[in-house]
C-alpha cells in the first residue's frame, strides 16, 4: 500500500506535516518504537509509530530521523499525546532527510493504525501470492517438473510469513520450508486432523500443540477424484494428506482462505504425481503376487522378480532377502451407509495406508520409497518388502561398492510388528475412530522366490492373531505364531470366561474382601519362575510371607503351584483374562 492511501483514510485521522513529494512510498509494514536508535529492528518500508518517549530536546531530532532515513522507513507518524504538539525541530529534521511526517491526535491508538496497515499488506500481499501460485499450477499441471511442495511452501513463508508443513495421514512430513516439525508434534497434528475429519467438521481445522496453534487444511487426493459429500469419508480419510499451517485461521478474510485452499490443489497435483510414480511397483507387485497365489513354479517366479529388479531393487542387488506384510482395514458393519460395510473397498485403502507406513525410512531404511510393491486383492493389501541380505556390499551413489570388502551393518534388516505400528498408532487410531480397524501381519524373511507362498500364508495367519486381539491398531509377527500367543485369540469366549472364572474368581474374591493381593503375587511368581527369593524381592516381602500367600492360593483354588501343570493353567488363565 501506499503512504497516500492512509492519508486519505479519514477513520486514522493523520495530518501531513511535511514530505508531500514522498507519498508514493511503498509501506512494507509497521514498527512502534520510543527507542533512540531502533536500527537493529527496521528492515525498510516499515511506517514507523512513536510516541516521541525519546525526545528530550531539540538535539534529539536529527538522530534518530536519520537512523530511520538510513534504513529505508517509508515514513514516520509521531502521536501528539505525550507533548501536545509536534517538535519543530523533529519536523525540519524530516524535511531535511525528505523524510514523509504523520501528526497522529490523540484521540487515535497506535494499534488502530497497526491493524488497518497489516491488514491492507497482508490482503496485497495475498493477492500477488495469488497469483503466483497461479502460474505454479499451471507451470505444474502442463509438464513434467514444477519444483514440487517446497516451493509453494517457500512462498508461503516470504511473502506471508506463514509457516508450512505437508504431512501424510500418519503425521511423517513430506514437505516444508524452514525447520521441520518435529515427530512427536507432527504426528499429533494428524491425529487431531483425522478426528476432526471423522467428526465432520468443517475445515480448516484449528490444534493446539505444545502451546502452539496451527490450521489444518485437508489435501484431497484428485487421483481419486473428489469426495462428494454423499460418500462416505472414511474411504480417503486415511490416505488423504493435510497442510499444516503455523497461525490461526479463524479470523482469516475469505480471500486467504481462498488462497490456503489454492495451495491445497496445487500439493494435490504433486500427490497425483507421486502416485503415479508408484503405479509401475503395484502392478508389479500384482503380478508377483498373482503368481505366488496361482501355485506358480518357483523358477517363474523368480524369472518374474528379475524383470522387476530394476524398480524393486534399486541398490540392494539381484538376490535380496524378502518379507511379506498383509494388511487389512475393517470397518463395523452397523455404522456404513445403509446399515452395511461392503459398500466402502477396504482393499485400496489398506493398500494406500501401508504404502505410508512402510515409506517411513525410521522403519524400513532410507529410500524405501523406491523400493515397496503394494497390491491388493479384495479387502487385503500386500507388500513385498525387499531386505538387504546380511553382508551384502553396499553400493555408493555410482554404482561402485563402499570401499574394499564394505559391509552393511550385521543388524537384522527384518521388520517387526511392533516396530511398524510405534509410530503411527495413535494418529491412525484418531481416523479408524470407533467404528474402523487396522490389522496387520508380517512374515518372517525368505531367501529365495521358492519361500513367497509360505510367507504370504504366514502373514495372513499372523494377521488373523492380531485381529483375535483387542484395539483399533493391531499386529502380529511370524514369531508369535510358534507360542501359545497363536492359541489363545481363538479360545471361544463362553470356555476363555469359564476357564479363567473356576481358576481365579476365588483370589479375586478374596482379594476384594482382605486386600492381600493375591492375584498380584501369582503373576510375579510366575514371572520368576516360581524362584522364592526372587519373587520375594521383587515383591518386597519376606519368604516366609511370600510362603503364606502361595499357600492360600493353592487353599482356595486347590491347586499345587509346584506341579507344571498346575503352573500353566494360572499362567493360561492370567493371559486370558
Amino acid at each position: 500500500m501506499r503512504l497516500r492511501a492512509l492519508l486519505e483514510t479519514d477513520a486514522l485521522g493523520l495530518r501531513l506535516l511535511g514530505g508531500d513529494e514522498e507519498l508514493d512510498r511503498s509501506v512494507r509494514g509497521v514498527m512502534t518504537t520510543d527507542l533512540r536508535d531502533p536500527s537493529r529492528y527496521l528492515t525498510g518500508g516499515e511506517l514507523v509509530l512513536t510516541g516521541l518517549a525519546w525526545h528530550r530536546d531539540a538535539k534529539d531530532s536529527e538522530p534518530f530521523v536519520r537512523i530511520l532515513s538510513g534504513a529505508g522507513v517509508a515514513g514516520l507518524a509521531a502521536g501528539e499525546a505525550e507533548l501536545g504538539a509536534i517538535p519543530d525541530d523533529l519536523v525540519e529534521a524530516c524535511r531535511h532527510h525528505r523524510l514523509p511526517l504523520f501528526a497522529v491526535h490523540e484521540t487515535v491508538a497506535f494499534a488502530t493504525i497497526t491493524e488497518h496497515v497489516v491488514r491492507q499488506v497482508s490482503g496485497e500481499r495475498a493477492g500477488d501470492l495469488a497469483a503466483v501460485v497461479d502460474r505454479h499450477r499451471r507451470l505444474m499441471t502442463s509438464g513434467p517438473t514444477g519444483g514440487g511442495p517446497e516451493v509453494v511452501l517457500d512462498l508461503l513463508g516470504s511473502d506471508l510469513d506463514l509457516h508450512a508443513w505437508v504431512l501424510s495421514p500418519t503425521g511423517r512430513q513430506i514437505a516444508g520450508a524452514g525447520a521441520p516439525l518435529s515427530g512427536p508434534v507432527g504426528a499429533e497434528l494428524a491425529g487431531l486432523h483425522l478426528a476432526a475429519v471423522r467428526s465432520g467438521r468443517r475445515a480448516p481445522h484449528r490444534a493446539t500443540v505444545d502451546g502452539v496453534t496451527y490450521s489444518l487444511f485437508p489435501i484431497r487426493n484428485h487421483g481419486r477424484g473428489a469426495v462428494p459429500a454423499s460418500r462416505d469419508v472414511r474411504e480417503s480419510v486415511l490416505s488423504d494428506w493435510l497442510l499444516a499451517v503455523e497461525a490461526d485461521a479463524g479470523d482469516w478474510p475469505a480471500a486467504r482462505l481462498d488462497l490456503l485452499q489454492g495451495v491445497t490443489q496445487l500439493i494435490a497435483v504433486e500427490r497425483d504425481r507421486r502416485d503415479a510414480a508408484r503405479t509401475v511397483r503395484r502392478r508389479l507387485a500384482q503380478e508377483v503376487l498373482e503368481l505366488v497365489q496361482a501355485g506358480a513354479a518357483p523358477a517363474e517366479i523368480a524369472a518374474r522378480l528379475r524383470v522387476a529388479a530394476p524398480v524393486l531393487l534399486p541398490g540392494l542387488g539381484s538376490a535380496p532377502h524378502w518379507q511379506v506384510v498383509v494388511a487389512r482395514v475393517e470397518w463395523d458393519e452397523a455404522d456404513a451407509p445403509g446399515g452395511s460395510g461392503s459398500g466402502i473397498a477396504g482393499g485400496p485403502v489398506a493398500q494406500a495406508l501401508l504404502e505410508e507406513i512402510l515409506v517411513d525410512p525410521a522403519v524400513t531404511g532410507p529410500d524405501s520409497a523406491d523400493r515397496i510393491a503394494v497390491a491388493h486383492t479384495g479387502d487385503e493389501a500386500i507388500a513385498l518388502v525387499p531386505l538387504p541380505a546380511l553382508g551384502d556390499v553396499r553400493p555408493e551413489a555410482d554404482g561402485t561398492a563402499a570401499g574394499e570388502g564394505a559391509e552393511l551393518p550385521a543388524q537384522d534388516p527384518a521388520l517387526h510388528a511392533d516396530a511398524l505400528l510405534a509410530a503411527v498408532r495413535a494418529p491412525l487410531s484418531a481416523g479408524l475412530a470407533d467404528d474402523g480397524r487396522l490389522t496387520l501381519g508380517v512374515s518372517a524373511s525368505v531367501h529365495s522366490p521358492d519361500g513367497l507362498r509360505g510367507a504370504l500364508e504366514e502373514a495372513r495367519h499372523a494377521r488373523r492373531v492380531a485381529a483375535a486381539r483387542p484395539g483399533r491398531v493391531c499386529a502380529a509377527g511370524h514369531h508369535e505364531l510358534a507360542s501359545h500367543v497363536l492359541l489363545l485369540p481363538f479360545v471361544p469366549d463362553d470356555v476363555r470366561r469359564a476357564f479363567t472364572a473356576r481358576l481365579l474368581d476365588p483370589l479375586r474374591d478374596y482379594d476384594r474382601r482382605h486386600r492381600a493381593e493375591l492375584i498380584p503375587t501369582l503373576e510375579a511368581f510366575l514371572d520368576c519362575d516360581g524362584s522364592w527369593t526372587r519373587c520375594a524381592a521383587r515383591l518386597h516381602l519376606h519368604v516366609n510371607t511370600l510362603r503364606y500367600r502361595v499357600g492360600r492360593i493353592e487353599q482356595l483354588t486347590g491347586r499345587d503351584l509346584s506341579r507344571l501343570e498346575d503352573k500353566l493353567d494360572f499362567f493360561l488363565a492370567l493371559r486370558m483374562s
